[in-house]
């Protein structure tokens, strides 16, 4: 891998009522080619349209080769020769054809006669198969073969980095992997690459870095083998795995108990929970919680009880932090409750950490029949 490339230092950009990049700070070195995944509104294309200056940045630094280019009296266009974007809709100029959509940025902006970009646009034809298409205009052409007229043309540029926003999202299916095909075979070429995408499969097989986005930032950056096998921190996991959260709190021995189990029973209604997880829910939460915690808790309980489900497993993992004395609820002497836990539950193990919520017990709720 080559030097860097791109610098970003705490990026943020804000709209009126939202705020979709708070601390941004990551680089970019020449050769990577960087998947960009997160939850909707998270900031993924917000964070393309930063780098390429299609909008002024709120505060915060980025750097080009060591050159600040959001900052004031850097000249966009003279920036854009370096960055090629790809957008979803394509934006080719519908009133040109492939030949000259190709080649109107390469004479207007890098001086190249017509003949140098003519012949220039027929050899990228040729690379990604549609040679045949060069006096076609973009209407008689397929979404697929579109998208990879907008690739060209952006490589006819001779851009130092590629930044693809969901350039398969707008794709029939059957499209779909005719465009991956050219980005990969752009990628193995050695070009720098940024792409934004939803498709996790296609993220794990083009990419040796992944970004994924959340809390305003880069939440994690890593290999796609770690992202995707062994994410190191708690909201990477759940996007990567699907996994659907309810995180309910207990602060005092008055709390609304009859709300807690109301919330239980809508949250398996909503992810089409399995009816017999959901009761193991409510009876693990009422035994735990109410029988064997609060009675040995100090007089501020405080319990921070939260589920994943993975709806494709049909299982929930329980975590169960709490604060106090080490205490392990499986060695209460409630006998009818530990009953009553262990016959709706498995994998039971407790550990002490560091923190106020010292506490914390782990259980496997399983649909019945999968238990194992």
């Amino acid at each position: 891998m080559s030097g860097e490339l791109l610098r970003i230092e705490h990026l943020k950009k804000e709209y009126p009522g939202v705020t979709p990049l708070m601390d941004v700070n990551v680089s970019v070195n020449e050769g990577d080619v960087i998947a960009i995944i997160g939850p909707s509104g998270c900031g993924k294309s917000t964070l393309l349209r930063q780098i390429n200056q299609m909008e002024r940045s709120t505060a915060g630094k980025i750097f080009f080769r060591d050159e600040e280019i959001n900052a004031p009296g850097c000249r966009a266009d003279l920036l854009r020769q370096k960055i090629g974007m790809i957008f979803q809709s394509f934006n080719l100029f519908p009133h040109l054809t492939v030949i000259e959509n190709i080649m109107a940025a390469p004479t207007a902006l890098l001086g190249l006669s017509r003949q140098e970009a003519y012949d220039s646009a027929k050899a990228l034809l040729a690379k990604v198969g549609l040679l045949q298409k060069v006096f076609s205009y973009p209407d008689e052409l397929s979404g697929g073969q579109q998208q990879r007229i907008a690739i060209v043309r952006a490589l006819a540029m001779k851009p130092e980095i590629l930044l693809f926003d969901e350039p398969t999202s707008a794709l029939d299916p059957a499209m779909v992997g005719e465009v991956e095909a050219v980005i990969r075979q752009v990628a193995e070429s050695g070009a720098t690459m940024m792409i934004v995408t939803h498709d996790m499969a296609f993220a794990r097989r083009i990419s040796n870095r992944v970004f994924y986005m959340d809390e305003g930032g880069v939440y994690e950056d890593g290999p796609p083998e770690e992202i995707f096998e062994r994410p190191k921190r708690e909201k990477t996991r759940q996007f990567i795995h699907q996994l659907k959260v309810l995180t309910l709190s207990v602060e005092s021995r008055e709390f609304d108990f009859i709300g807690c189990h109301a919330a239980i029973e809508e949250f398996g209604r909503k992810n089409d929970a399995p009816q017999d997880v959901v009761q193991s829910l409510l009876l693990l939460f009422e035994e735990i919680v109410t029988q064997l915690l609060l009675p040995r808790l100090p007089e501020t309980p405080c319990i921070l009880w939260n589920v994943e489900y993975d709806p494709k497993e049909e299982a929930a993992a329980v975590s169960v932090r709490y604060n106090g004395e080490p205490f392990d609820v499986m060695e209460s002497d409630n006998e009818l409750s530990l009953q009553i836990v262990r016959g709706c539950a498995e994998n039971i193990r407790y550990e002490r950490e560091d923190g106020d919520l010292a506490n914390r017990l782990l259980l496997m709720v399983k649909r019945r029949g999968k238990q194992g």
